[in-house]
């Protein structure tokens, strides 16, 4: 199996190390906007500049992976001229962002059921994937009208077209390469800001051993000093992937001889 498909469920980092993949809900944008007494749509505005900070953030410590939950399957519920503007906004980032990521060695990615989008917001998706492909410092993943379950599903029946002829044998190894984020390890740090503590329908198959990160910071508030926090809660944990502590001390002996 290639490194890029191996589950972080199978590779035990030691404790103390940075995190290599940190996935984050941006929850709270609509609070912080009320409490300013302005309009929702002044707080995604301001969380794009977390967006640029939290890029910046994570390649000064070498962390090569960092998605976002931007647009859930569940957020089209949202009044239809919040909707409108967060595409909108979307497509902004797209047109003012791709020069600046590409210029320090961002690959973007988008993932998730983009046939609902318009095909002005889809072609800008694609030109920006394309241009950053070859980029290595850091992969950008955006997650937009993406959910856990719908990506399950259809990894799923991507996989059954692919192998019909195992219906009834496959195994975990035979999804992994179908899910949307295939390309990258599952997340080491999973953080949500907010207040809420749920995982809200994301990265339900990729999240099953990452580490959990929950803080009442509003995330157009959410800066280096709060991701540093983050990592440090993280840099104490002991991974141990149903393991025993003593299993872990084994394992690092024997590597170590």
């Amino acid at each position: 199996m290639s490194k890029r498909h191996t589950s972080s469920t199978q590779v035990i980092p030691a404790v103390g190390t940075m995190p290599q993949h940190v996935a984050i809900i941006m929850d709270g944008n609509g609070r912080w906007a009320k409490k300013r007494f302005l309009p929702r749509v002044a707080g995604h505005q301001r969380g794009v500049e977390t967006v640029r900070e939290m890029v910046k953030a994570c390649i000064s410590r070498d962390i090569k992976y960092l998605t976002l939950f931007a647009f859930s399957s569940e957020n089209w519920r949202r009044p239809v001229e919040e909707v409108s503007f967060l595409l909108g906004l979307f497509v902004r980032m797209l047109q003012s962002e791709i020069g600046k990521l590409d210029a320090n060695g961002v690959r973007l990615k988008v993932v998730g059921d983009l046939s609902a989008f318009e095909p002005r917001l889809v072609a800008l998706v694609r030109e920006g994937e394309a241009t950053t492909a070859n980029n290595t410092a850091l992969t950008l993943t955006i997650c937009a009208n993406y959910g856990g379950r719908w990506d399950v599903l259809q990894a799923l029946n991507h996989m059954t077209l692919a192998h019909p002829e195992k219906a009834g044998s496959f195994g975990e190894a035979d999804l992994a390469p179908h899910l949307a984020m295939a390309y990258a390890p599952e997340p080491d740090l999973f953080i949500r800001t907010g207040g809420e503590q749920r995982i809200s329908n994301f990265l339900l198959w990729q999240l099953a051993y990452s580490e959990f990160y929950f803080t009442d910071t509003l995330w157009p508030d959410f800066d280096d000093t709060a991701l540093e926090q983050a990592i440090v809660s993280y840099r104490y944990r002991e991974r141990r992937f149903g393991r025993t502590s003593e299993q872990l001390v084994a394992v690092a002996k024997a590597s170590d001889a």
